[in-house]
């Protein structure tokens, strides 16, 4: 299994206030499968992840998200945390990534929160898709249909609903990358 994704290059795009483990436990599982991660980011050094009820650690940065390109990688992979995807839906080189992505038919995988994303993105019309609970009419508004399931996968998007989910998420990601 260690080298399953060997040659395969993840994205991971994520900002200050990430759900910790929504980004480390993703990224250990690619990189055990044999990926190589990069984590994009609003900007360069650490970004500060959210540990479910206050500041976790740091996590280094790859690559500004505005001098990347889809073309770079195999998948982008979207953690979620309150915080992480309302400042990345604001930014006009955040979502522009994950609009070229979703559009070069790359797989994107999207937990919790991460949907808002995908949302501003404007990649969900006529998909079926979970997340948090709290963003179902988001969704619902943005012309997906929303379901509570540990992973779907719809298109190009793996969607999942929160940290519980993460081995069926992780397994997921795995099981598409891997074709």
């Amino acid at each position: 299994m260690a080298q399953e994704l060997a040659g395969k290059t993840v994205a991971i795009l994520a900002t200050d206030g990430f759900e910790q483990v929504e980004l480390t436990e993703p990224k250990k599982a690619l990189e055990a499968a044999g990926a190589t991660t990069h984590v994009l980011s609003l900007k360069d050094g650490e970004i500060k992840g959210w540990k479910f009820t206050d500041w976790g650690e740091s996590v280094k940065v790859d690559k500004l998200v505005s001098e990347a390109s889809p073309d770079d990688y195999d998948m982008l992979v979207l953690p979620g945390g309150v915080q992480n995807p309302d400042k990345l839906r604001v930014d006009n080189a955040a979502v522009a990534f994950v609009g070229e992505f979703f559009d070069s038919g790359k797989p994107i995988g999207a937990i919790c929160h991460a949907a808002w994303t995908l949302i501003e993105a404007d990649v969900v019309d006529g998909l079926t898709v979970t997340s948090w609970p709290s963003l179902e009419t988001d969704l619902e508004n943005a012309g997906a249909e929303w379901v509570d399931e540990e992973v779907v996968v719809d298109a190009n998007l793996i969607t999942s609903r929160k940290p519980d989910d993460l081995p069926a998420f992780n397994a997921k990601l795995i099981e598409v990358l891997k074709g």
